[in-house]
């Protein structure tokens, strides 16, 4: 009862949902691997705090990437292991984000150690903090499409065996039993 990714036998509205989903996991990766990037412009690197900003956007990108492979898997378990991913994310990007707007300078200066200048290094983390808004945005939408995908594919399948068992029904009845009364 996973996602399908073929086409004929998904209804309309399950394959434009299924299409804004993976659109919507794309924007997230490339956000993420936007929000990589600009940490790493910050030469946060030596610092535990600045492992830790990168290792959330790593795990942002997984949470992704599972996200398109349970968009293109019959199985219920990427389902499972990508909701996981993604509420633990978006939570741990929206506290990241209220931090770095609510503390920008003390984070610069205390716990990142960061080696470019504090006015470049306050505008690069407030980018990186609008970039993690972003990033818990999209991901609950991300969760709610998939909710809405499962749910999508849970009528599909219920309707493809319905129309199966009538059919049969139906080819039961045209056959001629040699014991029909």
């Amino acid at each position: 009862m996973g996602f399908s990714k073929d086409s004929s036998e998904m209804s309309a509205a399950h394959y434009r949902t299924y299409k804004i989903f993976l659109i919507i996991n794309y924007i997230l990766l490339g956000t993420a691997s936007g929000c990589i990037f600009l940490t790493l412009s910050l030469r946060l690197i030596p610092s535990a705090v600045g492992f830790l900003l990168i290792l959330l956007y790593a795990v942002t990108i997984a949470g992704a990437i599972s996200g398109c492979a349970a968009a293109n898997s019959s199985s219920g378990k990427w389902h499972g292991a990508h909701m996981v991913a993604t509420v633990l994310t978006a939570i741990f990007q929206g506290s990241v984000a209220v931090l770095i707007f609510t503390r920008t300078a003390e984070l610069l200066l205390g716990g990142i150690r960061s080696y470019v200048s504090v006015d470049d290094g306050v505008i690069i983390l407030r980018m990186v903090g609008g970039l993690g808004v972003v990033i818990f945005c999209l991901e609950w939408v991300v969760l709610a499409l998939a909710f809405v995908l499962r749910y999508y594919a849970y009528v599909d399948g219920d309707s493809a065996r319905r129309n199966s068992k009538v059919q049969t029904e139906e080819e039961m009845k045209n056959w001629p039993w040699p014991f029909q009364v």
